[in-house]
């Protein structure tokens, strides 16, 4: 029988329960897929949590990669033994089986496996947005992204440095230095252990910087605001050391005339061009050398309290997998 990751409660890695679920036929605009791989995002801790509540009892996870099994009576645009990843709601991916909406589903090209397509959606897609579509880098740019070690800041200062940026990345750990400067950055700042406000003021002859892109929230706002240039922006996509503090519009943002946005993959993934549009660039990317990816862990989906205890405790540097059980 069909098992599935379930939490009835929020809370800590042990909410997470491996259970049998019945998978019935699709709807008439879904596909049934049997995944091979699943992929592991921090945003999953937020939903496991309760940071980002969820109606309980409820499935997890938003990635994965498979084979389509079975396909709805409407569904055009895809056939049986397709092989197909995705990365959007409803939440479900930490699964043997599920149907999912024909329109978030994306047909995985030749020379891209199905342990790549599940490790790169989410974070690939992210990377996308917010290189080209949130802010659009430019060549001889120099532009700041924090956690530029882990899974989308590897994959996002590669491709920042393919069209010509010069990529401050920050880190927290030493460990995490040369993870960095192997993916594209110029200078790698660890935070823990120098004013990554100040080390920018010096790599930028205290100009500042145009743009932040900063996943790491609370712990790093304050400098990162001290990092902008006047009518600089920044970027928050991520919470990884807690929800941000209530922004002071006149202290923040007034005194420098700033920018400010929180954007999100769903909000740039939900018009179907714009989703294939960016898998595709993503795709290139991929196999023409542009983004190489190295996938740091796999876990058993029955292993999935583990999983996530190294996620929180940063130990997993880079791509991770859930591997559901044969």
């Amino acid at each position: 029988m069909p098992k599935s990751i379930i939490i009835n409660k929020h809370g800590g890695p042990g909410v997470l329960e491996l259970v049998d679920v019945k998978v019935g036929t699709p709807g008439p605009n879904d596909i049934k897929i049997k995944n091979l791989a699943i992929g592991l995002n921090f945003i999953d801790t937020y939903h496991r949590s309760g940071l980002y509540p969820l109606k309980l009892p409820s499935p997890i996870g938003m990635e994965g990669a498979g084979i389509i099994e079975e396909v709805g009576s409407a569904v055009k645009n895809f056939s049986k033994g397709d092989k197909v990843t995705y990365a959007s709601p409803p939440l479900g991916s930490y699964s043997d089986v599920r149907n999912i909406p024909e329109k978030i589903a994306i047909k995985i090209p030749d020379g891209i496996s199905y342990k790549i397509a599940a490790s790169i959606m989410t974070k690939g897609l992210t990377a996308h947005y917010l290189l080209f579509k949130t802010y659009q880098a430019k060549a001889g740019q120099t532009i700041l992204f924090h956690a530029a070690a882990g899974g989308v800041g590897q994959i996002f200062c590669q491709w920042a440095k393919t069209i010509g940026c010069k990529v401050i990345g920050t880190v927290g750990s030493e460990n995490k230095v040369e993870i960095a400067k192997k993916n594209g950055c110029d200078f790698v700042i660890n935070y823990n252990k120098e004013n990554f406000d100040k080390k920018v003021f010096e790599i930028t002859n205290n100009e500042g910087v145009e743009i932040v892109y900063d996943g790491v929230g609370k712990d790093t706002f304050e400098k990162s605001i001290n990092c902008l240039k006047p009518r600089g922006m920044l970027v928050s996509f991520g919470n990884s050391s807690g929800a941000l503090d209530p922004i002071d519009v006149k202290k923040h943002i007034a005194s420098k005339s700033l920018f400010f946005t929180r954007p999100g993959l769903t909000h740039y993934a939900s018009d179907r061009n714009e989703l294939i549009e960016g898998a595709n660039k993503l795709f290139d990317a991929i196999k023409f050398g542009k983004i190489k990816i190295e996938i740091f862990n796999e876990y058993p989906l029955s292993q999935v309290k583990k999983a996530h205890e190294d996620l929180g405790a940063r130990k997993i540097i880079g791509p991770a997998l859930l591997i559901p059980n044969e």
